[in-house]
């Protein structure tokens, strides 16, 4: 994997900072990769970690800013995005309030804070809203796993053709990879995913994003046979296009069947190596890449 190594070296774009309010030098130049993009989709590896929230929020941050997104979608919870896009637009209700009562994974000090930075950018923009992405009544919520999968899907397809705005996705990475036939493990359970849907429907305007780390967060290194065992090898935290020229075997690499780390609210460390993706690569399932080497717990709500 040396030449892989040496690839992500060369093509990585540093960040100089997680903060959600740090300036946007260091991102720009994802402006050309993104610029086109109807739905940028923002899928952690795990959703409890402060780093990766961090970033996602930084991301939302400068896809607002930056390419003119309009819309967040939070994966999750209907009706906390109901109620979190009546405070956006209007300041009624307390959203520590509502995420509170939200999935476990939405109760936290960063996903408030991002909430909180929505409220106040529109506050300086009123006739230019951002605004949280609603579920469509017409849509049947699946109950199996296949249907989830294809209801979350057309939730935002029809989100998107009610309002033409932009959407920031934000969620867990098993469902927005460009997984036709993607593997969640343990359970192995295999289903097309709402990413699929997603890239059949907007093409190359659907992008998805992996938010990934090698260890932390009382997870163990990587295993050696997952990707994020190869990705550690770049800098602390960056960005990587994973469709950029590459050489014959790092392509290789990137077209191969791999693992990735999957860590939903059910975990346990002694038995790492289960929790994780399979059934593609990480060039079909992925545009972009962020990853950060080492992260710690997000901050819960109180």
């Amino acid at each position: 994997m040396e030449r892989a190594e040496q690839w992500i070296n060369s093509q990585a774009v540093r960040l100089a900072s997680l903060d959600p309010g740090a300036p946007h030098e260091d991102l720009r130049p994802l402006r050309d990769r993104l610029r086109d993009a109807r739905v940028v989709a923002l899928g952690a590896s795990s959703r409890g970690t402060h780093e990766l929230a961090a970033v996602a929020h930084r991301l939302l941050r400068f896809l607002v800013a930056e390419l003119g997104f309009r819309s967040l979608l939070l994966e999750g919870d209907d009706a906390a995005s109901a109620e979190l896009d009546a405070y956006v637009r209007t300041g009624r209700g307390d959203p520590r309030e509502v995420l509170t009562g939200a999935r476990p994974f939405l109760r936290t000090e960063e996903v408030l804070d991002a909430v909180r930075w929505i409220r106040s950018r529109n506050e300086r923009h009123p006739g230019d809203q951002v605004r949280f992405a609603l579920a469509d009544p017409d849509v049947e919520p699946g109950q199996e796993l296949a249907g989830i999968e294809r209801g979350l899907a057309e939730n935002t397809i029809r989100w998107h053709e009610r309002t033409g705005h932009k959407i920031v996705y934000w969620g867990g990475l098993a469902h927005l990879v460009n997984g036709a036939a993607r593997t969640v493990s343990p359970g192995a359970l295999t289903h097309r995913n709402a990413g699929s849907y997603l890239r059949e429907r907007f093409g190359a305007g659907y992008v998805p994003v992996g938010l990934t780390f090698h260890e932390g967060h009382e997870v163990p290194a990587s295993p050696a046979d997952f990707a994020e065992a190869v990705l550690a090898a770049g800098p602390a935290a960056y960005v990587l296009d994973l469709h950029a020229d590459a050489p014959a075997d790092v392509r290789a690499w990137l077209d191969a069947p791999t693992r990735t780390r999957l860590i939903g609210p059910d975990y346990d460390p002694a038995d790492d190596a289960s929790y994780h993706l399979s059934g593609g690569s990480l060039a079909e399932w992925l545009d972009l890449v962020v990853h950060v080497r080492d992260v710690g717990a997000a901050r819960l709500l109180r």
